[in-house]
């Protein structure tokens, strides 16, 4: 059973940058053929795919946030992480991680989700 659990501050200031881990156990973040994402939820709103980290190291990210995110991994802790610059009040939303086979469309694992507050 793959689970993944997001860990990160739960409160950033606007201007700041915000950094998320996500732990993979039961399954390692290189196997073939898995994409690992970040998903967020802002208050009221939808979900929004931020990018995504495919098992052989490519990244992919969303047009609108390209140019303030990046996610990385550390495959000796199986662990992936997003980084989000110059976060504003804007970002305030439930974070996942979450894992998609190549050539499905849905998550088969999500995280439990992690609150993150841009707040002064």
């Amino acid at each position: 059973q793959v689970q993944l659990q997001e860990s990160g501050p739960g409160l950033v200031k606007p201007s700041q940058a915000l950094l998320l881990t996500c732990t993979v156990s039961g399954g390692s973040i290189t196997t073939n053929y898995y994409y690992w994402s970040w998903i967020r939820q802002p208050p009221g709103k939808g979900l929004e795919w931020m990018g995504a980290i495919h098992h052989s190291g490519i990244t992919y990210y969303s047009p609108s946030l390209e140019s303030r995110t990046f996610i990385s991994r550390d495959t000796s802790k199986n662990q992936f992480t997003l980084q989000l610059s110059s976060v504003t009040p804007e970002d305030t939303a439930v974070y996942y991680c979450t894992r998609r086979a190549t050539g499905w469309a849905t998550y088969d694992y999500w995280g439990q989700g992690t609150q993150v507050t841009v707040s002064s």
